[in-house]
């Protein structure tokens, strides 16, 4: 009977035995990185390569004629757009103009000035003959002109940089007209930005 006893114990000890484990994992979530970097200068170098993100933004440097128009001239100023370092890629579209911050235009002016914007993903001249070698994205009126329906695409990781030419002339047939002299107009344009996934 008591070895019947002794059996049973160590029956009961026996199923009090177990195993145990463990299984943990955990995840770590960052985000991308997602910035447009504008160059203004004629000739693009790294230097020069800012972040303007609010009206007025970086100035344009127009040539000399911009500042004195008579009809018949015409002003250029080159512009460069690339993703910053570690950047996702990006579509960029340019958007209409409107007065720069801080600015009210003469009305006058405003409506007589022409805008012709072209692009290329190649360097090319700014002036009177060279921006006839980018891709036209907007002509017109400087008060109508719409935003482009031509987006460009800009790699990631300052992988690429995307070239424009900006044109505003004063039209001849306002030379017997004295409604846009001593007028000024300082119109800013935006570049909407849109991420593209990796």
């Amino acid at each position: 009977m008591l070895a019947g006893a002794v059996v049973l114990g160590i029956g009961a000890v026996s199923t009090l035995a177990t195993w145990n484990d463990s299984e943990w994992v955990n995840g770590l979530f960052s985000t991308s990185s997602f910035e447009v970097e504008q160059n203004t200068a004629a000739d693009i170098g790294d230097a020069a390569w800012v972040k303007e993100e609010s009206n007025p933004g970086g100035a344009l440097r127009f040539t000399a004629d911009a500042a004195a128009l008579t009809p018949g001239d015409a002003a250029y100023a080159p512009l460069a757009l690339r993703t910053a370092a570690g950047s996702d890629a990006a579509t960029v579209t340019l958007q209409g103009a409107v007065p720069a911050a801080g600015t009210t235009p003469g009305t006058e002016l405003w409506a007589a000035l022409d805008v012709r914007v072209t692009t290329s993903d190649a360097p090319f001249t700014c002036d009177a003959d060279g921006i006839t070698a980018g891709t036209e994205i907007a002509s017109g009126k400087l008060a109508s002109v719409a935003a482009s329906t031509a987006p460009q695409s800009l790699a990631a990781d300052s992988g690429s940089v995307q070239y424009y030419c900006f044109e505003i002339a004063l039209p001849a047939e306002l030379a017997g007209s004295e409604d846009v002299q001593g007028q000024t107009a300082q119109p800013a344009w935006e570049f909407q930005a849109v991420s593209l996934e990796a």
